[in-house]
Formats: structure tokens, sequence, C-alpha cells
């Protein structure tokens, strides 16, 4: 079996490197360098909330191009919980993954699971969602969870409130999220003390107050943390709201760090990030709607369970170069679906993250060949032509 383990060696610095800009706007590409590996930004995140991308392998991800994937603290802190992982070597090596590994604080289920826990100045108590047992996180743990689990990017311990939220409501929850910040920055070990190569990215919140926002943003940049992070984003807000809070904070960011804009989510939501500046991105999308029959597509989504593919023997997309484009029609990928066959969830999948990796990469050539507007615009006429 394929461990990852790794010996303790330092990543190089510097841990960002920006090799390309557009010369008219924020966007860029860049390297992130962990001690399990690059990570050659702009670029999407597969979701492995319980240490595992739903219905694919880590050498499905390799094969398809993933260089890193995402785990969340609170699943992995009730289930298994960090000592087994840690018995086990860590996540790389309890997952299987020699990549790098992100992990989310917990911080969304805070938001996500608001019926079965409290909030405290400490931290939060959280009702387990498996066995309605009581857990405590809070920031200084979380981080301690974070490091025991060997990941390479750990996240703030933070909250983000629901859309629409009043400004007094949104404003308490800024400063319970700033103030927990400033207790993860002190709990951080940082990369210079051995066991941790670990790098903490800052969570910017402020709900959609322009004003909160920036507050946020300067004092998450004050922090200095290797990495910062646009967080409540994506929850019913109108696209005009979300660009603007993505534009707000962005502008008080120190920009020669990597910027995480999480829980982003469309193809659409992707490339507007890029163009803003954005390096990393995660979102379940692609694989829970390959799992409910929507496939993406250079000319938008496709529904294998229309009846008009019921006899077509062209792939989900002609210029895809995935495994199950190569190999399947949606003839073939309907009757798995209609059937429940399991072998759909994973070539929905395979193909679903890798159109979202192989937009990534498509936009980090363009800047490197100094074309991102044309990348673009031609990925915008594509998806109006195809609704």
């Amino acid at each position: 079996m394929t461990t990852g383990a790794i010996e303790h060696n330092r990543p190089k610095s510097p841990f960002f490197t920006i090799e390309a800009r557009d010369p008219h706007l924020k966007a860029r590409a860049g390297i992130i360098n962990t001690e399990h590996g690059l990570i050659h930004t702009p670029m999407f995140m597969p979701v492995g909330t319980r240490a595992s991308v739903k219905a694919v392998a880590p050498d499905d991800l390799k094969a398809i191009g993933a260089e890193i994937v995402l785990a969340n603290t609170y699943h992995l802190m009730l289930r298994p919980g960090v000592e087994i992982i840690s018995k086990m070597g860590g996540l790389h090596s309890f997952m299987s993954w020699p990549g790098p590994i992100i992990t989310d604080s917990g911080g969304y289920q805070i938001f996500s699971l608001s019926k079965m826990r409290k909030l405290t100045d400490e931290g939060v108590i959280f009702q387990s969602a498996y066995d309605g047992s009581k857990h405590i996180l809070t920031p200084q743990r979380a981080v301690e969870l974070q490091e025991d689990f060997g990941v390479d990017i750990l996240m703030c311990l933070d909250e983000c409130t629901s859309y629409p939220a009043d400004r007094n409501d949104t404003q308490k929850s800024l400063m319970l999220t700033l103030d927990w910040a400033k207790r993860c920055r002190q709990s951080w070990p940082g990369p210079n003390h051995y066991p941790s190569s670990s790098a903490l990215f800052g969570i910017v919140q402020g709900g959609f107050y322009p004003d909160l926002r920036k507050q946020a943003a300067i004092a998450i940049n004050d922090l200095d943390f290797p990495g910062q992070a646009i967080g409540g984003l994506a929850l019913g807000e109108p696209m005009e709201a979300r660009l603007e809070a993505i534009e707000v904070s962005r502008s008080y960011l120190d920009d020669k760090k990597p910027l995480y804009l999480m829980g982003l989510g469309t193809p659409l939501d992707l490339m507007e990030g890029i163009l803003r500046g954005a390096d990393l991105f995660d979102c379940v999308m692609p694989t829970r709607n390959a799992r409910n029959g929507q496939l993406f597509t250079r000319h938008g989504r496709v529904n294998v369970l229309n009846a008009r593919y019921k006899t077509d023997p062209n792939p989900p997309d002609e210029n895809c170069q995935c495994y199950t484009c190569q190999n399947f029609s949606l003839a073939y990928l309907r009757h798995l679906h209609q059937n429940r066959e399991p072998l759909y969830l994973r070539l929905a999948t395979i193909h679903n993250l890798r159109y979202y990796l192989d937009l990534v990469k498509g936009a980090r050539n363009s800047l490197i060949k100094g074309a991102f507007m044309c990348y673009y615009n031609e990925f915008i006429s594509q998806q109006e032509a195809g609704q």
C-alpha cells in the first residue's frame, strides 16, 4: 500500500511564488510550496470531507491532475478521531494520498449545524451528528487537531453569518472570528518548529457589508498569516454582492500571499475568482452534481437522465481527455445512472473533477502566456452558447 509518508524535510522557501500576472487585472499564476509537493495555482481542490473524495480513489485523483485535496476537521475529529489518524501515521498515510492536504477548521459546521451547537467566547460546543455526544472545539484545539493530522495547510476557526443577516449580528460574528483568528495565530507553532511544516490561513468574514469586510481584511492581514482566505460566500446572495465582497476583501490583503476563495462553486465562480486574484478553490459541486446526474462540459451542464441521451453515442464532452469521455457514451452513462450502478458514480465524478481541474489549468496556462482575458472571454461565450 502506498502510504505517502515523507520525511520531515523543510519545504524550500518561499512558501508562495508568483510566476505570472495579468497586466490589467489581479489574476495571477503561482506555486505554493509544501512538504508534500507543489501546488500550481490557480488550483481547484477536490473535497474529501471524511478523508475520501466520494466515489474515486487517490489514483483517480492523480490521473486527472489533482494536486491537493480538502478534508474536514469537524468530521475527522468525530470519526475516526485524531488518535486513530495519528496512530496510522497521519492523514496522508491514513488515506493513502501523498500530495498536499488542506483541512477546514470546522467553521462551516458552526454555520451548517447551527441547531446542534452552542457558541461561547471560548469556542463552540457541538452535539455530534453521529451519536449525540458533546465535543468542544476552541480556536486552539482546531489548530492542534489539524497539526496532529499532519496536513499542509490549516484554517483558522471562524464563524460566518447567513444571508441575509443584519448588521449587528454580522458585526458580532466578525468580532468573534477576529478574536479566534488571534488565538489560532498564537497557537500555531509555525513552519520552523518541528514537527510542524504547515501553513495557517486566516479567514476574512464580514458578511456583505463592505466596511466590515474592509475591517476584517485589514485585521487578518495584520496578523501576518502565511496565507489568506475569503469566507462567508455562496450563501444565496446575488452575484453582484458576492463579487463586491471579494473585491473589497482582496483590496486590503497582501497580494504576495496565496488567496483561498472558500466554498465557490460554479465554473463561473472560479473564473470570476481567478480574475480577482484568487489562487485556491474548493466546492462539493462537481462531486455532488455528478452523483445527481449532472455533468459539466465546455458547453454547459448535461443532465444524463434526459431522454435525448438514451441512444447518444457521444461522450459528455468530445474534447475532454478524461477516462470517462475517452471510453464511454452518454447512452451508457444514462443506463448506469438509471439502474443505480456504482460504476456511474466513479465515471461521472472523474469527468466533473477533470472538467474543473482542466478549467483552472487552462486559466493558469493562459496567464503564463499573457492571454487570460482571451481565455476568460472564450469561456463566457461557450457557456452562453450552451444555455
